[in-house]
């Protein structure tokens, strides 16, 4: 009897656990079923006795929004009537005129503020600057830009008659033209910049974006590409097999990329490189910034852990979650995160503890201290969360207040219309520059028409005055403060002199656009831009470029 208790003892110990489990799951399916029945009744009751009538969708869907910001931003709700936006996030398609818009606050209506090459908006001869006074005979003067776009949006091969104010013309123009399906490219400009170095501007991961890297690269490669620098500042993902499909691009045939892990069985998955590459050689830099998300950071991550490329920028946004878009009644859809993602050397980059908040509901960022070490396929320590670390992290420089108030303000945006009207043609986008006089002409107009702007160095005087007073320091610090005060009065020439750089950088750009379009305004910002300076050097030195990839010990499986 004794050699047969722990026989016995085994399944009565298994059939009890099974019993707790399923008395457990019983329990939290009443609890649920309960909850649901108080909301239920919740919402009767609302409607029967509430003082004023009800809105039943538009409560319940606040309901549900509400609910699910205490998960995380990622897990959304889209109403029927919302639908066509989750289509555009996927896809990156919708129906309208294909132009970015603006609201000026001056003419109280919505202004053309680039028109997409070869999109009804630009076949129909809109230009930058025009002001929208009617839509189909709709006054839309005094409309925010998002009840406009609404209202240039519909099916499309639709007609759509626009009345609009033209800067240089003293009477409204109408247009008509036909809504079409806009397709965004996530890659609208790429090109050999210098060196034999191909440079692709990736914006966005929709449908078939692996197609157009394959082709770009291609291409680049016919014209003489050695080395590229691929730009993933600002692009917020999408699609995950699509981020897979373009790490295949560089690195060989059936290597894990990303692995998947969630709550059900199905959100465990492993996705890896099908196809045989076409450059595992040419030496490639991918440029990041603090939003560059998700697949973006797949495809930034996975090079890094391969190898494959070196990182240059700052740190990555940091997010590892997984969404899947689920059908629900009604036509309505439910945008959920189901699972984490790990890349190949098995880090999770999620920055962000939904799950534990502060007590203001802020959720908390994970310390560097309580990061974990992983390695490269060539032993180069990375971390898990936080995002992506680059390799290379040139100085940034901050943005000056003046240059950020400037860039809110429509005088710059006005000033580069007026431009457009004084000259006819202007020298191609890589060489152009303003004149002093027109940057004079500038100056007058902004300092003209009252424009002011915070400046943080007043606002933190101020504050050390009420500290001072408070702390009884008054009498004995006001002459220093009064010479403070008397040195820190606004000077608007005295800022466009000293910033002057950086100001004709912003007003070149808008000019530029008017008469090269979004990429000739891709072309001359990148002139400027420091990070791809520090790419060029990299990429130039091919002792730098290794010795940032230099291996140590393998720590990634084949």
């Amino acid at each position: 009897m004794r050699k047969r208790v722990p026989f016995i003892v085994f399944p009565l110990a298994v059939l009890t656990l099974i019993t707790l489990l399923s008395f457990s799951n019983d329990r939290r399916k009443f609890r649920l079923s309960q909850q649901l029945n108080i909301f239920n009744s919740i919402i009767r009751e609302l409607d029967l006795f509430y003082v004023d009538t009800i809105a039943p969708e538009k409560i319940i869907k606040d309901g549900i929004d509400a609910m699910l910001e205490k998960l995380d931003p990622y897990t959304v709700y889209y109403s029927a009537d919302e639908a066509d936006e989750l289509k555009m996030m996927i896809t990156g398609k919708y129906a309208g005129i294909g132009s970015m818009i603006r609201f000026h606050g001056e003419k109280n209506t919505t202004v053309i503020a680039e028109p997409y090459d070869n999109m009804p908006a630009a076949k129909a001869g809109l230009l930058i600057g025009d002001a929208l006074l009617s839509v189909n005979g709709q006054d839309v003067r005094g409309m925010s830009t998002d009840s406009v776009s609404n209202l240039l949006r519909g099916e499309p091969g639709t007609k759509l008659k626009l009345e609009i104010e033209r800067p240089g013309r003293k009477k409204p123009l109408t247009v008509t033209l036909e809504r079409a399906t806009i397709t965004l490219p996530p890659i609208p400009y790429y090109g050999i910049l210098r060196d034999s170095i191909g440079y692709i501007l990736f914006e966005s991961f929709t449908e078939n974006c692996s197609k157009d890297m394959r082709r770009a690269i291609v291409d680049l490669k016919g014209r003489g590409a050695k080395s590229f620098i691929i730009d993933l500042r600002g692009n917020g993902g999408g699609s995950l097999q699509e981020s897979v499909n373009i790490v295949n691009l560089f690195v060989p045939k059936g290597k894990v990329i990303v692995t998947t892990k969630g709550k059900t069985k199905q959100a465990h998955e492993e996705y890896k490189t099908t196809r045989e590459p076409i450059d595992t050689s040419s030496p490639l830099v991918i440029l990041v910034d603090g939003q560059t998300a998700s697949a973006a950071e797949i495809l930034a991550g996975s090079l890094q852990d391969f190898d494959r490329a070196v990182i240059v920028g700052s740190r990555t946004y940091g997010k590892g979650l997984v969404q899947t878009t689920r059908s629900l009644p009604g036509n309505a859809y439910l945008k959920l995160t189901t699972s984490k993602y790990y890349i190949p050397s098995g880090r999770c980059v999620q920055a962000l503890d939904y799950s534990h908040r502060s007590s203001d509901g802020t959720a908390q960022r994970i310390p560097d201290s309580l990061t974990n070490v992983f390695h490269t396929l060539a032993g180069r320590e990375v971390r898990d969360g936080g995002g992506i670390r680059p390799d290379v992290e040139p100085k940034s420089e901050e943005l000056t207040t003046l240059l950020f108030y400037i860039m809110q303000d429509m005088t710059m945006f006005d000033y580069a219309t007026e431009y457009r009207l004084r000259y006819d043609t202007i020298a191609p986008a890589e060489i152009f520059e303003l004149s002093d006089d027109d940057y004079k002409l500038f100056k007058d107009k902004l300092i003209a028409s009252g424009f002011s702007y915070d400046m943080h160095s007043i606002r933190m005087l101020k504050q050390l005055k009420e500290m001072i007073k408070f702390e009884g320091y008054e009498e004995v610090a006001k002459d220093d403060i009064a010479s403070l005060e008397g040195k820190l009065q606004h000077n608007l020439g005295h800022a466009l002199e000293h910033f002057s750089d950086d100001v004709k950088m912003l007003l070149c750009d808008e000019i530029v656009k008017r008469y090269y379009g979004q990429k000739g305004g891709i072309v001359y910002g990148l002139r400027a831009d420091k990070d791809i300076e520090e790419c060029f050097g990299i990429l130039a030195d091919g002792e730098r470029y290794s010795s940032i990839l230099s291996p140590k010990s393998a720590a990634l499986g084949e």
